[in-house]
């Protein structure tokens, strides 16, 4: 049998997963997750979480981007093979404006979406949590809380006693 992934524990309301997700910080753990069927804006500050990579990623990639068009389009009508057509000059950087941005939107969209997959590890196909009964409800009605057993606290024993005490309406154990 595999090691343990850790202990997830089923609550009926948000204030309790709230308060579950309190007394989990202030026992000490920080290898915890919470699933919940909405956005919990407090519980995410409180977790501290950073910010994403994603926008200065597709900033970087933009600016890249669009320096390479505007470059390319430069190189190409004023030093590679330049035409005076209408008496316009060669560097004409009104005319590169679009396609310039146009490079740098599509630059910054692949930067965001490749980096979106490699940050979220994406795509997961399978997580020891989708085989957990009941835990598909985390989409539904019901919230959960797992504490990992990479944290540096987590005794299984312990950590079961510990859930128990927070009344949760079940706890079990997730196999890796």
């Amino acid at each position: 049998m595999s090691a343990p992934l850790g202990l997830l524990a089923e609550f009926r309301t948000a204030d309790e997963l709230s308060r579950a997700l309190a007394a989990a910080r202030r026992e000490g753990y920080t290898a915890i997750e919470a699933f919940a069927p909405f956005p919990m804006a407090d519980e995410e500050r409180a977790f501290r979480y950073r910010t994403s990579a994603i926008p200065l990623l597709a900033t970087i990639a933009a600016c890249i981007g669009a320096a390479i068009q505007y470059y390319s389009q430069y190189w190409m009508n004023a030093v590679d093979y330049p035409i005076n057509v209408g008496g316009r000059p060669l560097h004409s950087w009104p005319a590169f404006i679009p396609s310039t941005v146009i490079v740098a939107i599509l630059w910054a969209g692949a930067a965001a979406l490749l980096g979106m997959l490699l940050i979220l590890r994406l795509p997961r196909l399978h997580h020891p949590l989708f085989a957990v009964p009941g835990f598909r409800r985390a989409s539904e009605d019901r919230f959960f809380l797992l504490i990992e057993s990479r944290d540096p606290l987590f005794e299984e024993a312990e950590a079961a006693q510990f859930l128990a005490r927070l009344e949760p309406h079940a706890v079990q154990e997730v196999q890796a």
